[in-house]
Formats: structure tokens, C-alpha cells, sequence
């Protein structure tokens, strides 16, 4: 399955009879405008989705910040976005995917059958002189699609203790945060102890678009991950920690998610935190 669409390959597929449905997921930490940026300018036809609201269920403790959506409610989404049983799925960000790969890993996980990301993002697009559509469109055509959670592997804060001595548990989040100089968001600074630090911003090129998966695999080897017989993946509060695992997969590795990532872990005074470069 891939991982990836580039933009010649979404524009022609737009023009079958049958298009993509694309998900345009803006949004950033610290940033609740992801609406009026997508009004401001957005793929054509593309479909706004609210990642707080849509791609996670209410904050809480044991969840984090960002807790998985029941599947119900998951689905309600899903078909209002159009998605139907025979479409495929297309999405993206303006922050090299690193918010539209919880789309991607939550709708694998639901079993839909072909999410892709646009490589490059909106970057990409405007790059090759696209034009965008501005405005709130009305809602596609409702789709069918009927979702059941357990296409992809998960873990709990205990999972992600024992990956982190048995495993290989990787920390998607920035050095800094990683190393406990700063934590603008969460309960406590530092990270799980043995984790190792993987900022998700290292997956990608320049100009946003994924490293070639030869030097994706080189890095992840470098972190451990030739040796690992199973790989984990946390974040701050499991968005970024998506992008990780769509990473490790063009690499060739298969990840595990910990949804409730340091927004969960740090909120539980039990779990300890380490500080500094190393694990």
C-alpha cells in the first residue's frame, strides 16, 4: 500500500470518474484558525477537516490531549467528508503533513482501504502553480463508509514503558522537548525513560516532501531500528508521532502508535521522567 501521492499523480486521478476524496487538515499547535486558513486558499474540492474535533475525542488524563474518537463518531465524520466503501482518500496539511498524518494513520486504523498523503503537502501544490479555491464550500455528497478500529497496532503507557526496554520506543517530538529544556504544553518536561529522541521534522527535505526512503532507513537504523523487534512511536499528544510511523513505513518498518503519547504519561504523577540527551 503506498504512502504517498504526488501532485501529478492527484491530478490526474481527479479527473477519473471516480476522484479521490481530499482532506485538507490544517492545523498547528498553539494555531486554532485551521478553518479560515483553509478558506483562505485549499485544493479544489477538498474537505476541511477539524483535527481536534473530528480526529480526536475530548481531552483527558489517561487519554491526553488528543485521544482516539470513538469509531462511531469517526465514521459520522467520514461520511459527511463523502468518504464511500469504493473511494480512495487523499490528504494534507501546509505543515508537511505532520498534522494530516493523523488522518492517515486513523483511517488505516478504521480500514479504509487507500489514504495516501500528497507529498510535499500544500507546499507541493503551489510550487507547481496550482490554483486554490477560496471560501467554505458546501458539504460533498454524504458517503457509506463503514469503519471498525484494529487495522493498525496501538499501545498504552504500559506498552510504551516495556517498548521502551524490550523495543525500540522513538520520541517524534523536538530535541528541546525531548531533552526537557522546554514543555509549552503539556504537565511535566522530559520524556519516557529509554526512549530516543526521532524529531518528526527530520523525516522531511527542504522543500516538504519525504526524504527518500533509502536515507529514511539509514536514519532509522541509526536510532536502532535494524535491531528492534518491535518499534513504538509517541509524541506530544499522537498527531507528529502519525507522520513518524508513515515515515518508518517508506522505510520498510512497521511502528506501533502511542496515542496518549507525553500529554497522557505526563499527566500521571507515577510515571517518571527522564531529562537530558540520552535515553
Amino acid at each position: 500500500m503506498s504512502v504517498t501521492i504526488t501532485v501529478e499523480e492527484l491530478r490526474a486521478r481527479s479527473a477519473a470518474d471516480r476522484p479521490p476524496v481530499v482532506l485538507d487538515v490544517r492545523w498547528a499547535l498553539g494555531d486554532p484558525h485551521g478553518r479560515d486558513h483553509y478558506a483562505e486558499g485549499h485544493i479544489p474540492g477538498a474537505v476541511y477537516v477539524d483535527l481536534d474535533r473530528e480526529l480526536a475525542a475530548s481531552p483527558g488524563e489517561d487519554g491526553g490531549r488528543h485521544p482516539l474518537p470513538d469509531v462511531a463518531d469517526l465514521q459520522r465524520a467520514a461520511r459527511r467528508w463523502g468518504i464511500g466503501e469504493d473511494r480512495s482518500v487523499v490528504v494534507y496539511d501546509d505543515l508537511g503533513n505532520t498534522a494530516a498524518a493523523r488522518a492517515w494513520w486513523l483511517l488505516r486504523h478504521a480500514g479504509v482501504g487507500e489514504v495516501t498523503l500528497l507529498d510535499g503537502a500544500l507546499g507541493a501544490w503551489r510550487a507547481a502553480g496550482l490554483p486554490l479555491e477560496s471560501g467554505i464550500p458546501a458539504d460533498p455528497v454524504p458517503g457509506d463508509v463503514v469503519l471498525r478500529y484494529g487495522g493498525l497496532p496501538v499501545t498504552d503507557a504500559d506498552g510504551a514503558a516495556e517498548l521502551a526496554v524490550s523495543g525500540l520506543l522513538l520520541d517524534a517530538r523536538a530535541a528541546e522537548r525531548f531533552r526537557g529544556e522546554v514543555e509549552p504544553v503539556d504537565p511535566r518536561a522530559g520524556h519516557i525513560p529509554g526512549a530516543v529522541s526521532a524529531p518528526t521534522g527530520e523525516n522531511l527535505a527542504a522543500d516538504g516532501r519525504f526524504l527518500p526512503a533509502g536515507e529514511l532507513r539509514k536514519r532509522f537504523e541509526k536510532k536502532g531500528a535494524g535491531a528492534a523487534s518491535v518499534i513504538g512511536v509517541y509524541c506530544g499528544s499522537g498527531v507528529t508521532a502519525a507522520h513518524q510511523i508513515a515515515a518508518l513505513e517508506l522505510a520498510g518498518f512497521e511502528a506501533v502508535l502511542f496515542p496518549g503519547s507525553w500529554s497522557a504519561w505526563s499527566a500521571d504523577p507515577d510515571r517518571p521522567a527522564a531529562k537530558g540527551s540520552r535515553p
